[in-house]
């Protein structure tokens, strides 16, 4: 009976409440029917009046016989006993016949009023009365008008009887749903009880035993989607209420991953030691995936596991091939695994390189698949997961594998530390499943993948390509409502994380303003003070469409003659697995189309396309951001491009215009960039010619709200959200170790 009542006073306060709410509505509608009504007998009642009182009015009897004609006129009027009282007013204004019950307090309107549409209420002690006026007319001249009084006493009893059915009503409805409500409750609560108990104290509904009732399955099925639905909720509500900088990054390890280990797995490390000549220098390598997570270890201190690269690298590692960066001010700490050649070249340019890049990016080059490159492809995933298992101090490290180098490292990873939460995220396209399917060893791949706890994408389309493959080729059970793939062990969850910045970016605090950075840039290329600057930053790649950008300035050169000696645009190419033969015909290729450019339309002052094949540090880059007029992002596909958000990130000014590939990720993001589709010259060339001639206001706007963007959905937020996901993950299936013990004790009861 007590549950009962928790259903009952509720329902009676809400009833309560509605009713209460209802009742003035009601008798606010109910008035003005019946005044309506009132106005339509008005207007009858002085239409039936309206002849004899004009024979009367116009009569030439003597005053005083006309007086008692009209008021007798008038008097019989009230047999109607809704019609309180009858007045005439004169053309003047003055009250000149009345009923002998009309009261005195009411008067004639103004002899210039309008004409009324509807009447009025009066308040009296006795009831209220409602006045309406009707004119008298003959022959198109006003005579006057009649004052008609009628008694709302009969309003008052129907409103007041109104009120009475509509409490009674609701007390019915009351009742009834009371009564079903208590019978249902009782029938079933004995049966649900020890269900429902169970199911909550398993808590990790999607994790626990489903109750072994038939009727608790649909139940258990609403609260776990209410559990998902409230986290989701939470989730989303926490997000909106940090401030994402290193700080944060810091408490969430600190509150909600309790301070637990963080390793880093990806090819290439942050930092690089190069022997040039006699001299050592420790260099940044050009990668979008540095870029974004070299700020992320900062903030975490944990291991970053990578390729060590550099022809100086192990003459700068201890006896366990570590090393404390960055070197200016040590806060974590690198490891770095050795390659031999045959396997760099087999692992990183052969299969990684020469089969999954062109595969996935989807960029009219041919993918190649050797056998030799797959057996390289997993010994040296095998060599890394080796190096985790070695480096993680707990049986639970969190790890995140970070892009297609290691596409079979989160199953190993799992055989060795089976309890490990593994985030493995894929920085480059996902493709469709007709086109992944050209890989031969396409099941290995998705198998090493779901070994991982999340497996994160830039976008939601590139979600859905992975779900529709696995879908494809894997016997496995996908959940598109929950985005989680079940196969072979615990479930993977597959999420959109967005990959961006460090905010404010770094190297932004040693840079020179805008105008000192645009000289500097001109000095260092010859070119004059009139001469407007493009930029492009990229890796030497096929998939970068430089030669599809390049194309676009020779057009734009062609249909618009007055940026010739005008417009330099600046393409710093950073050289690229210059070992594989279709990155020498890229490099050749594009020397010869800037050169062609340049012998077209270059001048004695300004050649049209300044070419820099070489490594430019953060530094360098940023100042060539912050010279430039617009930047030129051309992208046949890409995951993300940390290039758009670095040129937006580095106008602190708000000036300058972005044009940005419709097939890079980052045009979902920053729509106010100018998207273009790199394959249409034309329609590139026109966006450059809009780019430069662009007024300084609408770049302001535009800058400003991408700026926004980037602010907010910063780095750390990227890098938080997936640690954040993993503390609730890791929460949970915690919570459903416990209730699987406690389920085992229960059944050691009963047995």
């Amino acid at each position: 009976m007590r549950i009962s009542l928790r259903f009952l006073v509720p329902l009676a306060l809400a009833l309560g409440a509605i009713a209460y709410s209802v009742v003035p509505l009601v008798d606010q509608l109910t008035l003005k029917w019946f005044v309506r009504d009132l106005d339509i007998r008005t207007k009858l009642i002085a239409s039936a009046a309206q002849e004899p009182l004009v024979e009367l009015l116009t009569d030439n009897s003597r005053d005083r016989l006309r007086l008692q004609r009209v008021q007798a006129f008038l008097n019989r009027m009230l047999q109607d006993e809704r019609i309180f009282a009858i007045g005439f007013c004169n053309d003047a204004g003055t009250l000149v016949y009345t009923t002998f019950t009309f009261p005195p307090d009411i008067g004639c309107r103004a002899s210039d009023a309008a004409p009324e549409e509807s009447g009025h209420i009066v308040k009296r002690r006795g009831g209220a009365l409602y006045v309406a006026t009707a004119p008298v007319v003959v022959e198109e001249k006003r005579l006057g008008e009649m004052v008609i009084v009628h008694d709302m006493s009969f309003i008052e009893l129907r409103s007041a009887d109104t009120k009475r059915y509509i409490v009674w009503l609701f007390a019915a409805i009351g009742a009834v749903i009371a009564l079903i409500t208590v019978v249902i409750a009782e029938l079933s609560w004995r049966g649900w009880t020890a269900g429902i108990k169970a199911l909550i104290r398993g808590q990790s509904l999607a994790l626990s035993p489903q109750p072994n009732a038939p009727e608790l399955r649909p139940i258990a099925r609403d609260l776990e989607a209410m559990v998902r639905d409230l986290e989701g909720e939470r989730r989303m509500r926490d997000e909106s209420q940090i401030s994402w900088t290193p700080a944060a990054l810091r408490k969430i390890l600190r509150e909600d991953l309790k301070g637990e280990e963080i390793l880093i797995a990806s090819n290439r490390e942050p930092y690089v030691h190069v022997r040039r000549n006699e001299r050592v220098e420790v260099q940044r390598p050009a990668s979008g995936l540095v870029t974004a997570l070299e700020p992320v270890m900062r903030a975490c201190s944990g291991t970053w596991i990578a390729h060590g690269s550099g022809n100086a690298d192990r003459e700068n590692v201890d006896a366990h091939d570590h090393l404390m960066v960055p070197p200016e001010k040590p806060v974590y700490r690198i490891r770095r695994v050795w390659l031999s050649r045959e396997e760099d070249a087999g692992y990183y340019f052969g299969f990684s390189n020469e089969g999954l890049w062109p595969l996935c990016h989807m960029a009219h080059t041919r993918p190649v698949f050797r056998a030799s490159d797959w057996e390289y492809y997993r010994a040296v995933n095998r060599k890394f997961a080796d190096a985790i298992r070695q480096e993680s101090r707990t049986e639970d490290p969190i790890i995140l594998v970070q892009d297609y180098h290691f596409a079979l490292l989160p199953r190993m990873i799992r055989e060795r530390l089976p309890h490990a939460t593994i985030i493995t995220f894929w920085h480059i396209p996902w493709p469709n499943p007709e086109a992944f399917g050209i890989c031969p060893w396409r099941e290995q791949i998705l198998d090493g993948l779901l070994g991982s706890s999340i497996l994160g994408f830039h976008t939601q389309f590139h979600c859905n390509n992975f779900f529709d493959t696995v879908d494809r080729y894997l016997e496995a059970r996908v959940n598109r409502e929950t985005s989680t793939i079940s196969y072979g062990g615990d479930p993977t969850e597959v999420r959109r994380y967005p990959i961006s910045l460090e905010w404010p970016p770094s190297p932004l605090a040693s840079q020179k303003p805008v105008a000192e950075c645009r000289e500097q840039i001109r000095l260092e290329n010859g070119l004059g003070p009139a001469v407007r600057i493009g930029i492009g930053v990229d890796r030497l790649d096929y998939t970068k469409g430089i030669l599809e950008r390049f194309a676009a300035i020779e057009r734009l050169l062609e249909i618009d003659a007055r940026w010739i000696g005008h417009f330099a645009f600046i393409e710093i190419a950073a050289p690229s697995r210059s070992s594989i033969e279709e990155y020498q015909s890229l490099d050749a290729r594009v020397r010869t189309a800037a050169q062609r450019v340049n012998d077209r339309f270059g001048t004695p002052d300004c050649k049209p396309i300044i070419l820099k094949i070489e490594h430019h540090d953060a530094d360098e880059v940023y100042t060539h951001y912050r010279a430039a007029d617009v930047c030129f992002v051309s992208s046949l596909h890409d995951g993300m491009n940390l290039v758009a958000k670095e040129y937006v990130a580095a106008r602190d000014d708000e000036r300058g215009a972005l044009i940005l590939s419709q097939f890079a990720g980052a045009a979902g993001e920053l729509p106010e960039a100018l998207i273009v589709n790199p394959y249409d010259t034309e329609q590139c060339a026109t966006a450059l010619r809009v780019a430069l001639d662009m007024p300084p206001v609408e770049q302001r706007e535009r800058m400003r709200s991408m700026r926004s963007l980037i602010q907010e959905f910063n780095v750390y937020r990227w890098a938080g959200r997936m640690l954040l996901d993993a503390a609730r993950m890791r929460h949970r299936r915690r919570l459903a170790s416990g209730a699987r013990r406690t389920s085992k004790v229960i059944d050691l009861r009963r047995a």
